[in-house]
């Protein structure tokens, strides 16, 4: 029971956090992997603050380009799947024929789950508004 309840803490936190912290994870991806290729290619040539990084790094480089290209590719995923269902829930609530909303219901409770609770809120608000709660 109790590691239920944690479980719905930790759901309930990481949506409100996913996409600040998915775009945090593509930063660092962005960071890592650039600071490793000016180590790798470009060593030699003074790029200010990203040689001063590469050269902290030092042989750890070549762990960061692959840890860079992991995080870019993770962060970049969360963000464009929480801006794609975002658009998508504010598109949809914008309707207001009953028989479209009542169609797509399911779908729009579905993503609902993975926004933060002022989405879930918004969505309840247009079923009470269209009559259906």
């Amino acid at each position: 029971m109790l590691k239920h309840i944690r479980e719905v803490r930790c759901l309930k936190i990481w949506r409100e956090i996913r996409f600040p912290l998915s775009l945090l994870i593509f930063v660092l991806g962005i960071i890592f992997f650039i600071s490793s290729i000016a180590w790798l290619f470009f060593r030699e040539t003074n790029l200010s603050l990203i040689s001063d990084l590469s050269r902290f790094f030092g042989d750890w480089n070549y762990y960061l380009i692959v840890v860079g290209i992991v995080l870019l590719f993770v962060g970049g995923w969360y963000s464009y799947d929480y801006i794609k269902k975002k658009r998508y829930l504010l598109e949809e609530i914008k309707t207001d024929r009953k028989s479209e909303f009542v169609k797509k219901k399911a779908e729009l409770e579905g993503i609902v789950k993975s926004l933060p609770k002022k989405y879930e809120r918004m969505l309840r608000e247009k079923e009470e508004k269209l009559g259906l709660r």
